[in-house]
């Protein structure tokens, strides 16, 4: 969109830089300008100057300066546009947009409307937890465990919402307005549909927790977090997605840190509301924390707005590996030569608040300068479980750094981690830069490359509804098992002629029962689906996988890799949950059919009283067996691609013989299992 230069001087004529900047700093009139202390630095006396005559603002201790649009940039993190549009707003003036249809205009108008009235109604409710506060001994007692003062409490706006099902009626005398739904506060329950808008029951998301309110970079408070005072599950409840609230987008504390940010001089990212808060109390103002869900590019973006230096903050446990490895995916494009990108591992044991008590405040200082540099993550992390003494295992690390070092910006360190790289698998740097340049695009972490998925025998199948099996492309292969006895389908249709089993023939040395069709049940399940009715019937198996197999199946397309992404994000948020809460958690979303349908299946058949062990250990062999024929279908895919570069790429046939042994160690551990027998 282009707005006018005519309009840009319009509004900088009409807006009051004094009034802008009073809205965030304290001014006091110091001869005919306004003294404060500067937002973009720490200082303890003034030299922050904004002057009402040139409608201009000016620090003499750290030179930052501008006007009113630039003071929204700078302080609140917003684009230029986003600027404009904000303070246009706040004058009532209408920003020109001379590229967009009338349709389109009117679109925008009603969105923004929309946004503010959401967020007045979200402010409104988190004025009135503030209050519930008060006169809630047992949320004050909580907080005081914690350690957090007062002080602290008020400048994060901690409140506390009540055990009733129904407070938020007395703060809204309009209770079933949609925009309490709308906005996140209120669940409206018309049991699937059955019952009408004026009868479905309505109550209150959050009930008997400490409330913490989520705010944009603007300060405007556009959902809440929840935290329970015991140790009941879900521990935390956040805000569902609305108009102005997206967790892949918001970090909790950013609003709070940002002055501290350029005080300390990087950001600290951690993974709770309690971190964020108990850091700020003692003494680490500067840290701010992703909203249950894992590190994206879009929260890297935002946090670079405001500093060139950002340290994630992890447990050392297989959680908190597997939580930085996914911060690094969405860290890679930004880590430019001036920026600088830190992984802190803390002991299991801790977590940011407890190790600083039990160490204090120079020892966590002292860690979080030693922070593994991102460039030795991202080396660990590719060469993990490849055998550097061996040609094979050099070749997987190739393999797997390959995506990694692509997503990066080119420049210094990229072209050093490249010699670095090829160091490390005994290549000469121009000889590796020459073989990828001549393969396909780079695979994501585990996966083949996206047009390979959906093209080879083997992949994903070029429908999208789900993963072929690719059991015709390999003969050498048995079929694999469906279900009861497990026995999986491809989603999509065979590229090949299917092969026929009929009884007595022989095969592999046995002999097989011919494969008759699930009468009355439709289509049997895919693999997919049964790995999905699997880690929704137990949660805790899905957090026990690998990177490499949470990868392949959150890369499914369709709805099956949507709802494992959602599975990664609900165990990272809330831990493990039953199924029950899990569809609650559901509904809505595009997979809840596909859940409902798989799910039904494990409802009808309950597991006997006393058989509970023995049906655990049943299930986790039958998603490894499932797990162990997809994660071979994308060796099979990774091979194609090896053979397909023989003759241009002189490293593609030891490629292809590494992958061949890690898929012998597979169907290995598959014969051994005995899921390839009938």
């Amino acid at each position: 969109m282009t707005i006018p230069a005519s309009f840009i001087q319009e509004l900088i004529a009409r807006a009051d830089v004094v009034e802008i900047v009073g809205r965030y700093v304290q001014l006091k009139k110091a001869g005919a300008n306004f003294m404060g202390l500067c937002p973009f630095h720490g200082e303890k006396s003034p030299s922050f100057s904004v002057s009402p005559t040139k409608q201009f603002y000016h620090c003499f201790g750290c030179g930052v300066h501008g006007n009113a649009i630039g003071f929204l940039m700078e302080h609140a993190g917003m684009g230029f546009v986003e600027a404009v549009h904000d303070l246009a707003g706040q004058y009532g003036l209408q920003v020109p947009e001379d590229d967009a249809s009338p349709a389109e205009r009117a679109r925008a108008a009603t969105q923004r409307q929309k946004q503010a009235t959401l967020t007045d109604v979200l402010e409104k409710a988190g004025d009135a937890y503030r209050k519930q506060l008060r006169q809630a001994p047992g949320a004050i007692d909580y907080l005081k465990g914690r350690g957090v003062s007062g002080e602290v409490a008020k400048q994060f706006g901690i409140g506390y919402a009540p055990a009733g099902w129904r407070s938020l009626a007395s703060v809204f005398p309009d209770y079933d307005d949609p925009l309490l739904a709308e906005s996140g506060l209120v669940i409206v329950n018309n049991e699937e549909g059955q019952l009408s808008e004026a009868d479905a029951k309505r109550y209150d998301r959050f009930r008997d927790r400490v409330m913490f309110p989520i705010r944009n970079v603007k300060g405007e408070c556009i959902g809440f977090g929840g935290r329970v005072l015991g140790d009941e599950k879900p521990k935390y409840l956040n805000s569902p997605e609305t108009p102005v609230f997206s967790k892949g987008r918001e970090l909790y504390g950013l609003y709070e840190a940002r002055a501290a940010f350029r005080d300390r001089g990087f950001a600290l990212v951690t993974e709770g509301y309690m971190d964020v808060v108990a850091l700020a109390q003692l003494g680490f103002p500067n840290a701010v924390a992703t909203l249950g869900t894992a590190c994206t590019t879009e929260h890297v973006q935002k946090l670079f707005r405001f500093t060139e230096s950002v340290v994630f903050s992890f447990d050392g446990d297989a959680a908190g590996r597997r939580a930085a490895r996914k911060a690094l995916d969405g860290a890679l494009p930004y880590a430019t030569d001036v920026r600088s990108i830190k992984f802190l591992f803390l002991p299991a044991e801790h977590d940011p608040d407890s190790f600083i008590r039990e160490h204090g405040a120079e020892a966590f200082a002292r860690f979080i300068n030693e922070a593994t540099p991102l460039s030795r993550f991202m080396l660990e992390a590719a060469r993990e479980g490849c055998d550097l003494t061996s040609a094979e295992g050099r070749a997987h690390m190739t393999s797997n750094v390959r995506p990694l070092w692509s997503a990066m910006p080119d420049g210094a360190l990229k072209r050093q981690l490249l010699s670095e790289i090829a160091t490390l698998v005994q290549l000469d740097a121009a000889a590796l830069s020459d073989l990828w340049a001549s393969l396909p695009g780079p695979r994501k972490a585990g996966g083949a490359p996206a047009q390979q998925r959906h093209n080879e025998p083997g992949g994903y199948d070029a429908g999208g509804s789900g993963y072929s099996g690719g059991d015709d492309y390999y003969p050498d292969m048995p079929p694999p098992q469906d279900f009861e006895p497990p026995r999986y389908e491809s989603d999509s249709k065979p590229k090949f002629q299917q092969r026929k089993f009929v009884k007595g023939k022989r095969w592999g040395g046995k002999f097989e029962e011919p494969i008759e069709p699930l009468r009355g049940r439709g289509a049997p399940p895919s693999r997919p689906d049964v790995a999905v009715r699997l880690l929704l019937s137990n949660m805790a198996q899905w957090d026990a996988l690998s990177h490499e197999l949470h990868v392949m199946l959150c890369e499914l397309p369709g709805t099956h890799g949507a709802l494992f992404t959602w599975l990664d994000s609900q165990l990272h948020e809330h831990g493990v949950q039953p199924w029950a809460a899990l569809r609650e958690g559901m509904r809505g979303m595009d997979f809840e059919a596909l859940a409902e349908r798989l799910m039904s299946v494990a409802e009808a058949a309950p597991v006997p009283e006393g058989e509970e062990a023995q049906h655990l250990a049943e299930a986790a062999r039958e998603l490894t067996s499932v797990l162990d024929f997809m994660l071979d279908d994308l060796l099979k895919a990774q091979q194609s691609e090896a053979i397909a570069a023989v003759g241009k790429d002189p490293k593609a046939l030891e490629r292809y013989k590494a992958l061949e042994t890690r898929r012998l160690e597979l169907r290995a551990r598959i014969r051994a299992s005995g899921a390839e027998t009938a």
